[in-house]
């Protein structure tokens, strides 16, 4: 982030409000000036003195009261982007149809900045047809929506409403204020695991969940890539990425080659079975029916056939191994890669359906590159700061 970035960052009264406090402390580390402001329900949570300590200047809470006459049009006109982290249902709410009863709201409407939301809610505060209205509300504003993650909720509960991480934040905020240096490629990523049926309950599959591929997906979006997105998993929410939804490997390689030629980078993010019966039950295997013979056949190599289109794009393909990675060099060599992500996924952090990645980066020439452990989206960024650096080679 250029420095001297100016940024409100707005705290309402969600339990994650203590998150905002290392937000605040990310988006200084990357060279931000940041000025907070928090409603009433906000200070239950965490104190003013918190942010005080952090940015150097004391919170705005209240719009009367202080030295400054009208607090929320200084700080609407001072900002250049205002990030609303933790955003409730209720605030969501009011942003929706622009009430400016407390100091945020009254911000948001006295400024022309970018904003960026990052809800923070129960579940099923977040599945409400009225949130999820506000929410869409919010985007024909023009504002950023940073989606909640799964995870451990308030109370114990387990679903989709935790805050995303201060980093994923910090790294949206960041976008805003960078050159578009993707704008005009267009970018094809497969993620998930597909899935090889055996009968019409049971399949072939992995453990993969389509983090790291979606991961991948959006910060190509946000770099200003025109991104399709070929998935057999869960595919994110946001709605600039064109999602084609596959199960099989039969089906993601037709998805794939027929839109491959206008690519100029593939990433091959997708956990793709080898294998897959021969032939399909076409009713459920009864377990007294004896134990069944099942015939594997191979599935479709579909990198190799990215790998003969002409003309051939970047492509980056992964390699998922369990302990040593040693052989990731003579496997990116075998498949023609530009670049092979490889990683251990029996080591702990960064295995199938977590957050976070540790790999290691083999480039065509064998040379390697190791990371340390780090979130999926900081991955997906290297990964594409590597692809633009090969497109610059001679």
């Amino acid at each position: 982030m250029a420095g001297g970035r100016r940024v409100v960052l707005g705290v309402t009264g969600g339990v994650a409000a203590y998150k905002s406090a290392y937000l605040a402390r990310r988006l200084m580390e990357r060279g931000a000036i940041v000025r907070v402001v928090m409603t009433e329900a906000a200070q239950q949570f965490v104190g003013t003195a918190t942010f005080a300590a952090i940015t150097g200047t004391e919170p705005v809470t209240c719009l009367f009261g202080d030295e400054d006459v009208s607090p929320h049009t200084t700080l609407g006109q001072w900002a250049e982007v205002i990030v609303i982290a933790p955003a409730t249902a209720s605030t969501i709410s009011k942003l929706a149809v622009g009430e400016s009863s407390n100091a945020l709201t009254a911000t948001v409407l006295a400024s022309r900045a970018p904003v960026v939301v990052a809800p923070a809610m129960h579940t099923e505060m977040w599945d409400h047809p009225a949130t999820r209205r506000n929410v869409e509300t919010l985007r024909g504003h023009g504002y950023t929506i940073v989606e909640p993650e799964p995870g451990i909720l308030a109370g114990g509960d387990v679903g989709i409403g935790r805050m995303a991480e201060p980093v994923t934040i910090a790294d949206t905020v960041e976008a805003l204020f960078s050159a578009p240096d993707m704008a005009g490629l267009n970018v094809m990523v497969t993620a998930g695991g597909t899935r090889e049926p055996i009968d019409p309950v049971r399949y072939i599959g992995n453990r993969s969940s389509g983090k790291m591929g979606n991961a991948i997906a959006e910060v190509a979006v946000a770099r200003g890539a025109k991104v399709l997105l070929v998935t057999a998993a869960e595919p994110p929410e946001e709605t600039a990425i064109e999602v084609v939804t596959v199960e099989t490997a039969d089906e993601m390689a037709e998805a794939v080659w027929s839109r491959i030629p206008e690519m100029d980078v593939a990433v091959m993010a997708a956990a793709v079975a080898d294998f897959k019966p021969l032939t399909t039950g076409s009713s459920k295997i009864r377990r007294a029916e004896g134990i069944p013979e099942i015939e594997l056949v191979e599935t479709p190599d579909i990198l190799k056939g990215v790998h003969e289109t002409e003309p051939r794009p970047i492509i980056v393909g992964f390699a998922a191994e369990t302990g040593s990675l040693d052989a990731a060099v003579s496997k990116a060599k075998a498949k023609g890669v530009d670049l092979l992500v490889a990683n251990d996924v029996a080591k702990e952090g960064s295995g199938f359906g977590s957050e976070t990645n540790e790999v290691r980066f083999v480039f065509g020439d064998g040379s390697v590159r190791d990371f340390d452990l780090m979130s999926k989206r900081e991955v997906a960024s290297e990964i594409w700061d590597a692809v633009m650096n090969l497109r610059t080679e001679p």
